[in-house]
C-alpha cells in the first residue's frame, strides 16, 4: 500500500484517480430560533428496517452530483448494519408517495448528535424545501432532553451553499480536515459524467 505525504504548507500532488476535499466540521450546543417555511407537499417519514437496495437508489439520486459516495461501497449485509446500528435514525421525504428527500441522525451518543445525511433530490432544491428539511431535523434533535451538541460535517465535494446554508440554520464551523479517497467514478459506483465540477483525471 503506497503512502502520501500531505504538504501543510503549499501544493501537494494527488496520484491519478484520486479525489481531495476539504471537509469544514459545524456544530451548535443550543437550539436557534426558528425559521418556519411552509412546506405542505412534503412529509417526513421514519424508516425503521431499510432495504439496502432502496437506500442506495435514494442515496443516488441525491447524492451522486456530490459524489456522495461512503455508503455505495458497502455490501448489502454491510449497508444493513451501519443502517440499523443501535442510536442510527433515518427518515425520507415523501411527495407524492415518493421518496424525494433523506435524512439521517446518528443518536448514537444521545448527548452528542451527529447529522450524518442530508439532503434532496436535485428537482427539489430551492423553493424552502431544505429549510423545511433542516426544521425537522432540528425539532427530532433539540426535543430530546439529553441533547446538548448537534453536529455534521461538509467537503467541497458538496454543493457551494452547504457551508453558507449549514451556519444560516445555527451552526458554527470549528475544525477543517483533509479527505483523500478513491473517486468513486473510476470504480464504478457512480457515473463518469456526474459532479463537473470535480474533474475525472485518471482511468
Amino acid at each position: 500500500m503506497s503512502t502520501l505525504s500531505v504538504s501543510l504548507s503549499g501544493y501537494t500532488d494527488l496520484p491519478a484517480g484520486k479525489i481531495a476535499s476539504i471537509v469544514t466540521y459545524l456544530e451548535m450546543h443550543e437550539r436557534p430560533a426558528p425559521r418556519a417555511v411552509e412546506r405542505p407537499d412534503l412529509s417526513l417519514q421514519r424508516v425503521t428496517d431499510p432495504a439496502p437496495h432502496a437506500y442506495r437508489a435514494l442515496f443516488r439520486r441525491i447524492g451522486a452530483e456530490w459524489l456522495w459516495f461512503g455508503r455505495l461501497e458497502a455490501s448489502d449485509e454491510g449497508l444493513a448494519a451501519i443502517l440499523r446500528k443501535p442510536g442510527n435514525e433515518i427518515y425520507q421525504v415523501i411527495r407524492e408517495g415518493e421518496p424525494v428527500g433523506l435524512l439521517e441522525l446518528d443518536f448514537a451518543d444521545p448527548a452528542d448528535v451527529e447529522l450524518s445525511y442530508f439532503g434532496l433530490v436535485p428537482e427539489l432544491l430551492g423553493g424552502g424545501a431544505g429549510r423545511w428539511l433542516m426544521n425537522q431535523a432540528l425539532e427530532l434533535v433539540w426535543s430530546r432532553p439529553e441533547t446538548r451538541r448537534f453536529w455534521v460535517h461538509t467537503c467541497t465535494a458538496d454543493s457551494q451553499k452547504a457551508v453558507g446554508f449549514y451556519r444560516s440554520s445555527g451552526f458554527t464551523a470549528y475544525k477543517r480536515a483533509i479527505e483523500i479517497a478513491d473517486d468513486p467514478r473510476l470504480s464504478g459506483l457512480l457515473p463518469n459524467d456526474v459532479a463537473p465540477h470535480v474533474p475525472l483525471i485518471g482511468g
